[in-house]
């Protein structure tokens, strides 16, 4: 009995650690079985853009970084991210250098893109 107990705690548990990573991380980009479109994010500033927040709508934080550990976006470059077909926050800016940094939401339709510009 003491075994199923634990072993219906440490379920229990697991789940929450998954709700709550996804309040941490924004939620994952990709999810299964879903269509997919673009998120290009534009740097128009004089600039480095180094941070871009990408969340699904429904989620309560903008998360974490979503650029690959070591890059940047230098001024006048784009980056593309591939999301889900749907809603998304997205917020880009610069720590290294001005504290630049912009926020929208955007919708993106499954096959399609939009160009988010940071200024």
């Amino acid at each position: 009995m003491k075994k199923f107990v634990r072993g219906a705690i440490a379920v229990a548990c697991t789940l929450m650690l998954s709700a709550c990573a996804s309040m941490i991380t924004g939620g994952p980009l990709i999810r299964p079985g879903e269509p997919t479109g673009t998120i290009r994010v534009s740097n128009a500033s004089p600039y480095m853009v180094d941070v871009v927040l990408i969340s699904a709508c429904n989620v309560s934080t903008y998360g974490l970084n979503r650029l690959p550990s070591g890059t940047a976006i230098p001024p006048g470059r784009s980056y593309d991210f591939t999301v889900s077909a749907g809603c998304w926050d997205v917020g880009a800016g610069s720590v290294s250098g001005g504290g630049q940094q912009a926020y929208q939401r955007m919708a993106i339709q499954a096959g399609g893109g939009v160009n988010y510009t940071v200024h």
